[in-house]
C-alpha cells in the first residue's frame, strides 16, 4: 500500500525560486546574442530591466491567480511606463519620467523596430531607438515563460518561448555570433536542469511505500540521481566543447540583414570606368589620395565589373560572387584569405566619388575624422571582389584605414598546369558578332589556360598603339560601347588606352569561355615603385584585366600597349594583326551597332523570383511577430470595445420598436456613465436627464427623455422612421460629447469599464462593500450580509 507524501514545508516557494530563477536565465542566455548588433553591452540594461519587469508580472499574476487580460494589461502597462527608462531615456524626462514623444515612440516602436533594426548598418546605436527591441522581446518573452512555469505541471510547455526567443535574436542580429558556445551549453544546461529539478520535485515523484520506509536508503537514491545528471551534464558539455571547437563554421552565418537589404542599389552608381577618359584628362597632375604602406608591385582598387550591356562595363545585380553582392561594412571580413596581412593608411585629397580606393582581400576599414561615423554606417563592401562603395562619397580630408591580405602573385610556370576557375560569371550582352571568331583564331595555337590569357593579352598590347587622345595625341575616342570596341579591332590600326584594350581583352576571353573580368584603379610607376607613400593623380590611373584560375584565384593581366607604343603615321603604319584577313568588314563609324533588347535569362528570373519569395516570407514572419505582440498587449482594450460595441448592436437590434427606442436612451446612459455622470440606478428616464443634463451640460436630452417616454408608453408602436431618428440623435449627442471632452478624457471613456459593470454581480458586491464601509463609518448596525441599502439616489456604479 503506498500513500502520497505530504509536500515538504517550503516546497512550493523553492519551486517558485527555481522556475523564475531558471526563466531569467534562459531569457538572458537568448538576448546576449545582441552584443555583436551593439558592438558591446550597451544593451544589457535593457534587457536586464525587461526580464526583472517579466518575472514580477507572472509572479504576482499567478500568485492573485489573475487571467491572461490582466496579465496582458500589467504588460502593456509595464512597457510604457519603464520604457522611456530602460529603451528611450534620451526622449524621457529626467531619463526616467515617460514624455508624450516617448510614449509615441514606444507606441511606434511595436511594429517599426523591427524594421529599423534590420535595415540599420550594424553595429547600430543604442541612442537611435534600438533598444525597443531587446526590451520588448526580454518583457514579453520572460512574462510568458515564467507564467508557464508557474501555472503549468509540465515545465517542457515554458521552454518553447525562451527556444523561440533564442532562434529569433540570431535571425535579428548579425552574422557574427556572440558567444555560440557558451550560449548553447549554458541554454542547454540549464534547460536539463530545471527539467530534472522539476520532474524530481514532483508531487507523484514524493509518494513513498508505507511498509518500506527507508529513510538512509532515499537519501542515496537521490544522491545517486543527482551525480549521475551531474555526470551527463558534464560528459554533454565536454562532447559539445569539443565538436564545437572543431565544427566551428569559418563562413558566418545567415540572418534576416542578407535577404532583407537595406536602402542600396549599387546601380544607382555609374560605372566609373565611363569617367576614366575625364580622370585622365582633367586631374593627370592633380594629387587624388595619398597610400602609406602600399607593398611593392601592388594596386590600389577602385571598382571590379563583370558584366558588359553594349554600352557600358558595369556591375550586376545577382549571384555570390558578382560585383554587386554588397554587404554592410563588418569585421573579419576575409577570414580565408591566404597572403601577406597589411595595413594600408588612405587619406583623401582632391578624390571625389562614393569608390573607394581599396586593395587586397579586405578584411576591416576603419574611418577617422569628423565624417567617420558617417562613413562607416554608408559603407558597403563585396569580399568577392574587394570593391567598397562609401554612398556619403569621399572628400577631401577623409582619412581610413584598410587591414587586407595581399595575394602572392603566381609566375607563368606555376600556372602552367592550371584550369581555369569554375566561377559563374554574369552573362554579357549585345558583345560585337567578329570578336567571337577573333579570339577564336587568336587562342588557336595555345594549348593550356595560362596560353590562351597570353595570347590574347599579346594580341593586343603588342598589336595595338597607345593614345588617350588628348591634345597633341593621335585621335583616340573615348567610351567602350560595342561600337567602340568593334572599331578599335577592325581598324587598321589599334589605337586607345586602357579603358578600350581592358574591356577588348575581357570581351574576348568571355567569348571562349574565360571568366575575367575588368578592373580600374591606380598604381605607380616605376620612378614612383618603392616609395613610403603612394601619391595618387590622374596620370596613375588604369584599368586592367583579371582571369580566375582553379585553386590560385584571380590573376592580373595587362593588355594595354605601352604609352610609348605610338603611331607614326596612323594612315600608312598597318596594324599588328597575325590574321586580319579573317575579320568582316566592319561597320561604319557613323552608324552605331543597333543594340537588340536584352533578353532575360531563365536562370537569373528564377534566382530573382526565389530571392523575392525568400524577402516577402521573411517580412511577413517579423510582420507576423509584430503583429502576435500588438496583439497581446492590446487584447484588454480590443475586448472592451467589442463588448461595448455587441451591446448596441443587439440593443438597435432589438426584435421590437419600443425596444429599440428604450436600447438607444440606455445606450445614451451608458456613454454619459463613461464620461463621468454619476446616474443612479432605478431612476426614470426624466431623472436620468436631468443628471446627465447637469453633470455633461447637454440640456436637450431632457426633451429626448420625454420623446423617449412618449414612443415606449404611447398607444401606437413607433415607426422605423422615429427609431432611425431617435439613434441619429443619440448619435449626435454621443458625438457631441466626444467633441467636448479632450484627447485622453475621451480615451478613458472609451475604455472605461463603469457601463459595462453596471447592474453585475461585480457591481452589486463592490456596492454592497462600500455601503458596509459607510456603516460602520457611521457606527450604525448592518453588515455586509444584512445592511439596509441606501436611497437609490445615493448609489453610483463603480
Amino acid at each position: 500500500m503506498t500513500a502520497p507524501a505530504s509536500a515538504p514545508a517550503g516546497l512550493a516557494p523553492r519551486r517558485w525560486i527555481l522556475d523564475l530563477t531558471a526563466t531569467a536565465l534562459l531569457s538572458v542566455t537568448a538576448l546576449v546574442g545582441f552584443w555583436p548588433s551593439f558592438a558591446g553591452p550597451s544593451f544589457l540594461p535593457a534587457v536586464i530591466g525587461g526580464v526583472l519587469l517579466g518575472l514580477a508580472i507572472a509572479a504576482v499574476a499567478a500568485w492573485r491567480r489573475w487571467g491572461i487580460l490582466i496579465i496582458a494589461g500589467l504588460t502593456v502597462g509595464a512597457y510604457f511606463v519603464f520604457g522611456g527608462a530602460l529603451a528611450l531615456p534620451q526622449t524621457a524626462i529626467l531619463g526616467v519620467i515617460p514624455s508624450l514623444e516617448t510614449l509615441r515612440l514606444l507606441a511606434l516602436g511595436t511594429v517599426t523596430a523591427w524594421k529599423q533594426m534590420l535595415t540599420t548598418v550594424a553595429p547600430v546605436s543604442a541612442a537611435d531607438g534600438h533598444l525597443i527591441v531587446p526590451f520588448l522581446l526580454a518583457l514579453v518573452v520572460t512574462t510568458l515563460t515564467a507564467s508557464l512555469a508557474l501555472r503549468l505541471s509540465q515545465v517542457a510547455w515554458a521552454l518553447l518561448p525562451s527556444g523561440v526567443l533564442l532562434m529569433l535574436v540570431i535571425a535579428l542580429g548579425t552574422p557574427e555570433p556572440a558567444f555560440p558556445l557558451v550560449q548553447g551549453l549554458v541554454f542547454a544546461v540549464v534547460s536539463m536542469v530545471w527539467l530534472a529539478l522539476r520532474q524530481l520535485w514532483a508531487p507523484q515523484n514524493l509518494a513513498v511505500s508505507v511498509s518500506e520506509v527507508d529513510p538512509s536508503r532515499a537519501a542515496h537514491m537521490r544522491t545517486r540521481r543527482l551525480l549521475a545528471g551531474a555526470a551527463v551534464l558534464a560528459i554533454a558539455g565536454g562532447a559539445g566543447a569539443a565538436t564545437s571547437a572543431v565544427a566551428t563554421p569559418a563562413q558566418p552565418r545567415h540572418v534576416f540583414r542578407d535577404v532583407i537589404i537595406p536602402p542600396f542599389d549599387i546601380r544607382d552608381y555609374p560605372s566609373p570606368l565611363q569617367a576614366f577618359r575625364k580622370n585622365v584628362r582633367d586631374e593627370a597632375d592633380e594629387t587624388l589620395f595619398t597610400v602609406q604602406g602600399l607593398p611593392k608591385g601592388a594596386r590600389i582598387r577602385t571598382a571590379v565589373m563583370d558584366q558588359f550591356d553594349g554600352m557600358v562595363y558595369n556591375v550586376t545585380d545577382g549571384g555570390p560572387t558578382s560585383s554587386s553582392a554588397f554587404t554592410p561594412l563588418r569585421s573579419n571580413m576575409s577570414p580565408d584569405a591566404e597572403g601577406v596581412p597589411v595595413t594600408l593608411r588612405i587619406e583623401i585629397d582632391g578624390y571625389r566619388g562614393v569608390w573607394m580606393p581599396t586593395a587586397g582581400a579586405l578584411s576591416e576599414i576603419r574611418f577617422a575624422g569628423d565624417d567617420a561615423e558617417e562613413l562607416r554606417r554608408g559603407t558597403y563592401v563585396n569580399t568577392e571582389t574587394g570593391t567598397a562603395v562609401a554612398t556619403p562619397g569621399l572628400g577631401g580630408g577623409d582619412d581610413y584605414t584598410v587591414d587586407a591580405v595581399m595575394p602572392a602573385t603566381p609566375d607563368d610556370e606555376q600556372l602552367a598546369e592550371v584550369a581555369f576557375g569554375s566561377v559563374t560569371m554574369p552573362k554579357s550582352s549585345n558583345v560585337p558578332e567578329e570578336l567571337t571568331s577573333l579570339a577564336a583564331e587568336t587562342v588557336a595555337g595555345a594549348e593550356t589556360p595560362i596560353e590562351q590569357v597570353r595570347a590574347l593579352e599579346n594580341f593586343l598590347a603588342e598589336g595595338g598603339f597607345f593614345s588617350h587622345g588628348l591634345e597633341g595625341e593621335v585621335l583616340s575616342r573615348a567610351g567602350h560601347t560595342a561600337e567602340r570596341i568593334s572599331t578599335l579591332v577592325g581598324a587598321d590600326q589599334m589605337i586607345g588606352d586602357d579603358e578600350q584594350y581592358a574591356v577588348a581583352m575581357a570581351l574576348l576571353a568571355g567569348q571562349i569561355d574565360i571568366p575575367a573580368r575588368v578592373v580600374m584603379g591606380y598604381y605607380p610607376d616605376e620612378e614612383q615603385a618603392g616609395e613610403a607613400v603612394f601619391e595618387a593623380t590622374g596620370d596613375n590611373v588604369h584599368a586592367w584585366v583579371e582571369v580566375n584560375f582553379d585553386g590560385i584565384g584571380w590573376v592580373t593581366f595587362n593588355p594595354t600597349p605601352p604609352e610609348d607604343q605610338v603611331p607614326n603615321d596612323q594612315n600608312t603604319k598597318p596594324r599588328v594583326d597575325p590574321k586580319p584577313q579573317v575579320l568582316q568588314p566592319p561597320p561604319p563609324p557613323q552608324e552605331p551597332v543597333d543594340l537588340p533588347p536584352t533578353l532575360p535569362d531563365d536562370r537569373e528570373s528564377e534566382d530573382e523570383s526565389l530571392n523575392l519569395a525568400g524577402i516577402i516570407g521573411l517580412i511577413l514572419l517579423i510582420g507576423g511577430i509584430s503583429l502576435a505582440v500588438i496583439a497581446l498587449l492590446a487584447s484588454p482594450f480590443i475586448v472592451i470595445g467589442a463588448w461595448k460595441a455587441a451591446r448596441r448592436r443587439s440593443r438597435r437590434a432589438a426584435a421590437r420598436a419600443s425596444d429599440r427606442i428604450s436600447g438607444g436612451w440606455d445606450e445614451l446612459t451608458d456613454r454619459a456613465i463613461d464620461y463621468g455622470a454619476r446616474i443612479a440606478p432605478g431612476g426614470t428616464r426624466v431623472e436620468e436627464a436631468a443628471v446627465v443634463a447637469s453633470a455633461l451640460t447637454v440640456p436637450q436630452v431632457t426633451a429626448l427623455a420625454e420623446r423617449a417616454d412618449a414612443d415606449v408608453f404611447g398607444p401606437a408602436d413607433p415607426t422605423p422612421q422615429d427609431v432611425e431618428t431617435f439613434w441619429n440623435e443619440v448619435d449626435e449627442i454621443v458625438g457631441g460629447l466626444g467633441k467636448d471632452a479632450g484627447f485622453w478624457k475621451r480615451i478613458k471613456a472609451r475604455l472605461s469599464m463603469r457601463s459595462l459593470l453596471g447592474g453585475t454581480a461585480i457591481s452589486s458586491g463592490l456596492q454592497n462593500l462600500k455601503e458596509a464601509a459607510t456603516a460602520r463609518v457611521r457606527r450604525e448596525p448592518g453588515t455586509i450580509e444584512d445592511s439596509t441599502p441606501p436611497p437609490s439616489s445615493e448609489r453610483e456604479t463603480p
